[in-house]
């Protein structure tokens, strides 16, 4: 068979991935047969998960955090739905889930997976949680209410002390899904993490912009109860228990985000943040000056109209974009996306044009 190259970032401007750190990509081959699955067995990888699990923890403003390094936001937004379904056991037998419609979609397989109700309710005018809309459907069967930190499509950070305000007021859990917006939050004024209200569970992916090796996702409880929640016996293992979805894990992934962590929190991140933020604006303002309408970036994500010719033009000439559900190209600054790279897509805008 004939060896491949793996695809470069050059073009690809809609992914919320990007090329892991040196240093991730390094640790990540040392630890590339490690189970953290097994701790017991696998004793190094295991410290290295709970070091990672203390700057997640860290990040997320929570000094005591409870959680593993899962394969990603979707592991992680699945078990912070069973741990709330398993924590409310007693209280009702017909449990639902309340989420903005802005919610990642992995929300819809945990709902399929775990046989609890997803209620999608409507965003606001600026693309956040409808904060009466989430009240409205919330009763007493709903065990989690879900706040997004940074939306797939646009960026957008949902009022999240008001979210948990309504789950605790219906005896409910909130989650924070944050696996795109945790590494770039810190560095703003926005209130969303564990710090800023008492938050229930979050997700932040250190394989996002934490610059880790896929598959790198975080899972964090404030409480031990979250995790322990998830819990089933292991007998043929060295280690009695797991709370994990997967299993055998990689180290790989567990190794890489703490070695990303360890070299860029919280300067380097903050730094990125920084750039990002410069260059989603720059980017928009080019855009608005050729007469393109733009969603005002709020995090380092720029959505703007452009038409189906001039997308599929784009696509054609080897730029990897994407649409938001409301057909806007997506655009995401992600570390490995230049001023140089968005001068030539916006070089080739005006060509299609």
């Amino acid at each position: 068979m004939q060896r491949s190259a793996p695809q470069t970032f050059d073009r690809v401007l809609s992914s919320m991935c990007t090329e892991p750190h040196p240093a991730a990509r390094a640790a990540a081959e040392r630890f590339l047969a490690t189970n953290p699955g097994d701790p017991a067995t696998y004793e190094e990888v295991a410290a290295l998960e709970s070091a990672a699990v203390d700057v997640l923890g860290e990040i997320a403003g929570l000094s005591d955090p409870h959680g593993y390094v899962t394969s990603g936001g979707t592991e992680a937004n699945i078990q912070a739905v069973r741990a709330a379904r398993n924590r409310s056991r007693g209280r009702t037998s017909d449990p639902n889930v309340v989420a903005p419609e802005s919610a990642h979609f992995s929300f819809n397989k945990a709902a399929d997976v775990l046989g609890v109700e997803l209620r999608l309710v409507p965003t606001d005018a600026d693309r956040r949680a409808d904060v009466e809309a989430v009240r409205a459907a919330v009763d007493d069967d709903t065990v989690l209410v879900v706040g997004v930190a940074g939306s797939t499509e646009f960026g957008r950070v949902d009022p999240i002390p008001e979210l948990v305000d309504i789950a605790h007021g219906a005896g409910a859990f909130c989650h924070v899904d944050a696996a795109w917006g945790g590494f770039l939050l810190p560095f703003t004024e926005k209130a969303w993490s564990f710090a800023h209200a008492p938050v229930d569970s979050l997700t932040v992916d250190p394989h996002k912009c934490g610059r880790a090796c896929i598959p790198a996702g975080g899972l964090l409880f404030r409480e031990r109860e979250g995790l322990d929640a998830l819990a089933v016996e292991t007998p043929y293992l060295e280690s009695t228990s797991q709370a994990t979805l997967t299993g055998t894990r990689s180290g790989a992934g567990v190794a890489s985000a703490a070695a990303a962590m360890d070299a860029l929190w919280p300067d380097g991140y903050r730094r990125e943040y920084e750039r990002a933020a410069d260059l989603a604006a720059w980017f928009a303002e080019e855009l608005r000056t050729r007469g393109i309408d733009v969603v005002d970036p709020e995090l380092p994500l720029v959505a703007a109209d452009v038409s189906d010719s001039v997308f599929e033009a784009l696509r054609e000439r080897g730029w990897r974009v994407s649409r938001t559900g409301s057909d806007l190209l997506r655009v995401v600054c992600m570390p490995h996306v230049t001023r140089e790279s968005l001068s030539a897509f916006l070089a080739d805008i005006d060509a299609v044009r």
